[in-house]
């Protein structure tokens, strides 16, 4: 590369480093006019291979596929025509700051000396956790005035007249058209658009994805928009939400305004071999 290319590296931000080297390009971008910066975004399985025989530590050497994807991002005015999206928004929360999130998930040696990282019984909890404040989060800087007071009254109402009652979830259909969620277990997924209210043809990027790549970590998010693009599904003016979810645990979300018609994809990209398959073969399955 030439001279004066900055390269940052962020590996070691797990599955929502995609989203993560979005937010720090973002960043970048707002102090250096006129740039390009490009977020290269990849699983390596090779680096995270544990060779050992220690249960909590061998999960992750089932779970993972290899993948990338490459985004550019620019603040060249000239460059806004060709442009496919315009970022609107980022949130980034962690939970590393608790005992029990930063053990969630570390990377340590074992009896033998071979490097592998361990996953906790407390990985699930804080993962939901670090998601409902990412979500929450967001929530109050996207959603409708509608949905913020049904929100809070709710909360209201759980603590001074019914603490047994339910927490309105709010309506993210209201201000999102289309929803790019982490890629990890069907039973997973499942539940996590269940409480985000999204039915089948919300899911389908997710599953679709799930199906045809497996969990490719941080790119896995990208797939998901290529899917999305290869149906035309995504219009001009549209909203798109990316979720990433990774290791600490941290949770980035992206949220991107579609800037002009998005056509022709089915034939270009990851998809352009089985994009005909899809949705009827991943719903079938469950049936």
């Amino acid at each position: 590369m030439r001279e004066d290319v900055k390269s940052y590296n962020v590996s070691g931000m797990g599955c929502s480093a995609g989203m993560l080297g979005i937010d720090m390009a973002q960043n970048l971008l707002r102090v250096h006019h006129n740039c390009n910066a490009v977020v290269l975004s990849l699983e390596i399985l090779t680096t995270g291979w544990y060779a050992g025989d220690e249960p909590s530590k061998l999960a992750l050497n089932c779970v993972f596929r290899m993948g990338s994807s490459a985004t550019l991002l620019t603040n060249f005015d000239q460059l806004k025509a060709p442009a496919k999206y315009k970022l609107v928004r980022t949130m980034r929360t962690q939970r590393a700051f608790t005992d029990r999130g930063y053990h969630s998930a570390w990377r340590d040696e074992d009896s033998n000396g071979l490097t592998g990282v361990t996953l906790s019984r407390d990985i699930l909890p804080e993962a939901n956790e670090t998601l409902r404040m990412n979500i929450t989060s967001l929530g109050l800087s996207m959603l409708p005035v509608t949905e913020k007071l049904r929100f809070a009254v709710s909360i209201l109402r759980k603590k001074v007249i019914d603490k047994l009652g339910q927490v309105y979830v709010p309506d993210f259909k209201r201000a999102i058209d289309h929803f790019c969620l982490p890629i990890t277990g069907r039973p997973v997924i499942k539940e996590m658009g269940k409480r985000l209210k999204l039915d089948e043809r919300d899911m389908e990027g997710v599953m679709a994805t799930l199906h045809r790549f497996g969990n490719q970590s941080s790119s896995s998010l990208w797939y998901e928009l290529a899917y999305l693009e290869a149906k035309e599904r995504v219009k001009k003016g549209d909203k798109v939400w990316q979720l990433g979810m990774g290791s600490g645990p941290k949770s980035t979300s992206v949220i991107w305004e579609c800037l002009r018609p998005i056509v022709g994809e089915a034939k270009n990209g990851p998809w352009a071999d089985s994009i005909h398959r899809y949705p009827t073969t991943i719903f079938d399955q469950d049936k």
